[in-house]
């Protein structure tokens, strides 16, 4: 049985990859050449804009923070389509192969979202989009010393589960921002 918040997750994950398909279209995949640092200073840069234009209530760029929640989705699967492809050097593959990646991806983390759902109760519904914003970043953090200590941890989850995370957040604040491509 279908609930609204996957049929919202269905809605904000297919313009994603709508997107991510025109981009690889205009750019390749150009991408491949970034390091998983990279494309987590790539988010984070997303992120920290999101942050400023909350904190400060106004923006001088005329992109909408919509807009970068959905930069923020793409470039994590693009970072989880990057692990997959680790061992794999080259520069430009085509959408069709990176497809069911890209599926792959967006299906473990709509499972993973269902999962938490279930528990959470939804608890998102009642959390402010900025709230969301900080926990993102806190992410971004948390994936960065995870990167600066190679990988390796003690107890935590992840990488992968990180950019999971994020995704998720991200969509939920699209859907409180009711966005609509």
């Amino acid at each position: 049985m279908k609930t609204q918040t996957v049929s919202e997750y269905n809605q904000v994950i297919g313009h994603c990859k709508e997107l991510f398909k025109k981009k690889t279209q205009d750019y390749g995949t150009a991408w491949r050449i970034l390091r998983l640092p990279s494309i987590t200073d790539q988010i984070f840069i997303k992120a920290q804009r999101i942050r400023s234009i909350q904190e400060k209530g106004n923006q001088k760029v005329n992109d909408p923070i919509a807009d970068e929640f959905v930069g923020i989705i793409n470039y994590c699967i693009i970072a989880l389509i990057q692990i997959s492809y680790q061992n794999d050097t080259r520069l430009e593959i085509p959408f069709s192969e990176l497809e069911p990646f890209y599926d792959h991806w967006v299906e473990a983390t709509r499972s993973l979202l269902e999962d938490k759902n279930h528990d959470y109760g939804e608890a998102w519904r009642d959390m402010r989009v900025a709230s969301m914003t900080d926990i993102i970043l806190m992410k971004l953090y948390r994936v960065k010393q995870i990167e600066d200590n190679q990988g390796k941890t003690l107890v935590s989850e992840g990488i992968e589960a990180n950019y999971q995370d994020m995704i998720n957040y991200c969509v939920f604040c699209l859907i409180k921002l009711n966005y609509h491509a």
